[in-house]
């Protein structure tokens, strides 16, 4: 005689497989949604890195009649406001070049950010020696100097 409790876990019988194959998959899930938030993380610190950069460098050359000393503390004042710390801050003549710091242990990102002043014949801008314009738009400015 057979007994029915023998039938029911015979050799060979997948019988609570399925539990351990979802297991399987909610880990890796878990895995994956973890690895999700620390890129969210990164990309997070490192836009509060650049913003904290770039304000600090635009009100570095602002205030760069104060000073080398008065421009970089008020750049760092205005990167700690925005999250991030100042980690270089150097002011020469009204241009100023800073490095901001944000975030801790691993998730750490450095950004740096320069600033000046913008008008006319500054370096990178179009009409300037140096160039900067879009490609090709220094061409039409050679042929009016050459022409008639």
């Amino acid at each position: 005689m057979t007994s029915r409790k023998a039938s029911r876990t015979s050799p060979g019988s997948d019988r609570g497989s399925a539990t351990a194959w979802s297991l399987g998959l909610i880990a890796v899930l878990c895995v994956v949604f973890g690895v999700v938030l620390a890129l969210g993380q990164a990309v997070v610190i490192r836009h509060r890195a650049a913003g904290g950069a770039d304000l600090a460098a635009l009100a570095a050359a602002d205030h760069w009649t104060e000073g080398s000393a008065g421009a970089c503390a008020r750049a760092e004042r205005i990167a700690e406001e925005t999250g991030a710390r100042l980690v270089r801050c150097v002011v020469v003549g009204d241009v100023s070049d800073v490095t901001a710091a944000a975030g801790r242990g691993p998730f750490t990102a450095e950004v740096r950010a320069r600033a000046g002043p913008g008008g006319p014949g500054a370096a990178g801008t179009p009409g300037s020696p140096e160039g900067g314009g879009p490609p090709g738009s220094e061409e039409p400015q050679k042929r009016r100097r050459e022409g008639p």
